[in-house]
């Protein structure tokens, strides 16, 4: 089926003529009459006839020239760049993977800034997973979010920001009554956190440099879990900083500055080449920079908690 015939066809019923409808396809006279020769073949139809010094239609195309307008029309709004459904009118589910901390430092923001535009949108938070790297590939998420070291070769990123791990305890804890150096810190008892298949922290390797490591008594899989932990107990977590000033105040928690120097981490947004030009989840991954640069944090060095200022710097 040459589909051709069709733009053909409505360009010959709407001129009612040959150099007309030559006119509208950018075609000359002759192209034009072979064309039609050709839509004859396929109606078994003339679809024009001549009276006296015009051509007039059959009743078969008479028949199909409101269809054949209607098909025209469609399939042209189709192939324009960008169309289909206006994102106002998309009602559609996102599916993010992130870590557990995400959906409590930027859920509601998020949803905020992303219904502005797609009214009918609903978000939906899923937990990272240790070995799971097909995700995006297979479809069953939409996007993904974090430290993100295992992915496909043809997945697209962005970065979002630099992340700072910091120290966080329950308030009046101990190790900030002084001085927290590296024998301090290593000598309390920590909760550790294994997160996309990653076992051990990147801060235990740095202890073990200097001849000292943690004492992991309890792991947990997420970050706000460990600060949960950490506000019911005396136990030392280390979590990202934008978590932790988002919910020290709630759980009555203090932040310090590690006493080793952890390289920053690199959280970025990931998605699947399918997406890359889809409207709507362009808004999502537009909306996720920008929510992510207002709630970013910088170095705790500049915002130490004012009651330890002078111990952790």
């Amino acid at each position: 089926m040459d589909l051709n015939l069709l733009a053909a066809l409505d360009a010959l019923l709407s001129a009612g003529s040959v150099n007309g409808a030559a006119e509208r396809m950018h075609l000359s006279a002759p192209a034009m009459s072979h064309t039609l020769a050709r839509i004859r073949v396929a109606l078994d139809d003339p679809i024009l006839v001549r009276a006296g010094r015009k051509l007039v239609p059959t009743p078969r195309a008479n028949a199909m020239r409101e269809s054949v307008r209607r098909i025209v029309t469609e399939a042209k709004e189709l192939m324009q760049p960008g169309s289909g459904v206006p994102l106002g009118q998309i009602d559609r589910e996102f599916t993010v993977r992130a870590p557990e901390g995400m959906g409590i430092v930027y859920g509601t923001a998020l949803l905020e800034a992303m219904r502005e535009g797609m009214p009918l949108i609903r978000l939906r938070f899923v937990p990272e997973s240790e070995s799971d790297a097909s995700a995006l590939r297979d479809g069953r998420i939409d996007l993904d979010v974090g430290v993100l070291a295992d992915r496909g070769p043809e997945i697209q990123t962005s970065l979002l920001y630099e992340q700072h791990i910091v120290g966080a305890v329950k308030a009046g804890h101990p190790l900030l009554g002084s001085r927290v150096t590296t024998k301090r810190f290593a000598s309390q008892l920590h909760v550790a956190i294994t997160q996309r298949g990653r076992v051990r922290e990147s801060i235990d390797v740095l202890l073990e440099d200097v001849g000292a490591a943690r004492r992991p008594v309890l792991t947990v899989p997420s970050a706000y879990g460990a600060l949960l932990a950490a506000a019911q107990s005396t136990l030392v977590a280390c979590v990202p900083e934008p978590l932790a000033r988002t919910v020290m105040q709630t759980l009555e928690l203090e932040i310090f500055k590690l006493p080793v120097a952890v390289p920053s981490e690199k959280v970025v947004q990931a998605w699947h080449p399918r997406d890359e030009v889809d409207p709507a989840h362009q808004r999502l991954r537009e909306c996720v920079a920008s929510v992510s640069k207002q709630v970013g944090f910088g170095p705790l060095s500049r915002r130490a908690p004012s009651s330890h200022r002078a111990l952790i710097t």
